[in-house]
């Protein structure tokens, strides 16, 4: 990772998001010396209840076996395939054999979203997930994941899109907690203008996240952009110090 675009962030975050917390980033790697083990079986079968952890400054190594949702391993790339009754699972069930989680109103309309959702081969055997702050030069970071409340997501949202003429340059697509801050965005990548992926809205995941929490996870030429953009845009503006102070105020 280039250090200097990491302190640079940095350095623009404390001034106008002061307090907030920082974003993790993620990345595919062969190499098993990133990070420390997730252990499979001692956390929480969810991934983003995990990364509760990341977001207090450990660096987490996860492999297939160390993702317990099926789901997850599909959405982080390890499986392809799903389990042959997730679109009754996904609605109604099966009576007296499956609780159905009703988010999509039939089997059928799950087939259909699931065309628009292909899975997609991980391209090492770990993904690696880490606070910005314990990046470093050896580490090559695909995403950005922004954990906020209405205040900072406000922010980086109008941010993201400063230098786009799309009004869609931001999209907030259905699909799990995981989905949203790893397939969404990794699937971006492949983009000439990658979109931020608003996310969080996944009523199974968001206990693993504190009440009003969202996320918005940028592909990382998003972020440069971001990055590279913040001293000339709005956040140099009075109506932005308005929310400045109030999210130093929450961060307190």
């Amino acid at each position: 990772m280039n250090t200097q675009l990491k302190d640079r962030f940095l350095a623009g975050w404390e001034k106008y998001f002061p307090g907030a917390e920082l974003p993790i980033a993620f990345f595919y790697t062969d190499d098993p010396d990133h990070g420390e083990p997730a252990r499979p079986g001692l956390g929480s079968h969810c991934l983003i209840c995990e990364l509760s952890r990341v977001r207090q400054g450990r660096s987490l190594r996860f492999d297939e076996e160390a993702v317990r949702c099926g789901g997850g391993k599909r959405y982080l790339g390890f499986r392809q395939e799903i389990r042959p009754d997730f679109k009754y699972f996904l609605s109604c069930g099966i009576p007296g054999e499956l609780e159905g989680e009703r988010y999509v109103k039939s089997p059928e309309m799950v087939e259909e979203l699931l065309k628009h959702h292909p899975p997609f081969q991980a391209p090492a055997r770990y993904i690696v997930f880490k606070r910005w702050d314990g990046l470093n030069e050896a580490d090559e970071p695909l995403v950005a994941i922004f954990f906020g409340l209405p205040d900072v997501l406000s922010g980086l949202f109008t941010l993201a899109n400063y230098d786009e003429v799309d009004p869609h340059s931001i999209i907030a697509p259905f699909g799990s907690g995981c989905a949203s801050i790893v397939d969404y965005p990794y699937h971006e990548l492949a983009r000439d203008q990658p979109r931020a992926v608003l996310g969080m809205f996944d009523v199974s995941a968001r206990p693993c996240v504190p009440a009003g929490v969202l996320t918005l996870a940028a592909p990382w030429p998003k972020l440069i952009r971001m990055v590279d953009n913040m001293e000339e845009s709005f956040l140099i503006t009075a109506s932005w110090d308005k929310l400045r102070k109030r999210i130093r105020k929450e961060g307190a």
